[in-house]
């Protein structure tokens, strides 16, 4: 199950075979199948299955399909899908970690805030 809500469209990508080095901050969603030596941060990130990540990741949502040596920090969720694999910290309100998806690190479970309205009676 993927949780990518509110997304228009990809709006930066990667390919298979590109190398970066260096941070990367960009608005919208980035994809990435390549290798990546740095931070990012972006409103949301895919690494897909060859994608290598070696570097923190802020953003509001992230999809790990491949493999990460880093922090993850998201303010709504993060996915590891079954091929991913993530060493390092994960600060999130929902984690989601599909069968064979590797987490080698600590988690930080962050309250999502209530939507409950409280109602009291005069009295």
């Amino acid at each position: 199950m993927t949780f990518i809500k509110n997304t228009k469209k990809l709006e930066s990508f990667i390919g298979t075979n590109s190398i970066f080095k260096g941070d990367i901050e960009t608005k919208g969603t980035l994809r990435i199948d390549g290798t990546v030596d740095g931070n990012i941060n972006a409103d949301w990130v895919i690494l897909g299955e060859k994608a290598s990540l070696n570097g923190n990741i802020t953003a509001k949502g992230i999809i790990i399909g491949g493999n990460v040596v880093g922090n993850l920090t998201a303010n709504e969720n993060i996915e590891i899908k079954p091929k991913g694999k993530v060493h390092g910290e994960i600060s999130t309100v929902k984690l989601i970690i599909a069968e064979g998806g590797l987490f080698d690190g600590r988690s930080i479970m962050g309250k999502e805030e209530s939507k409950i309205v409280e109602f009291y009676a005069k009295g």
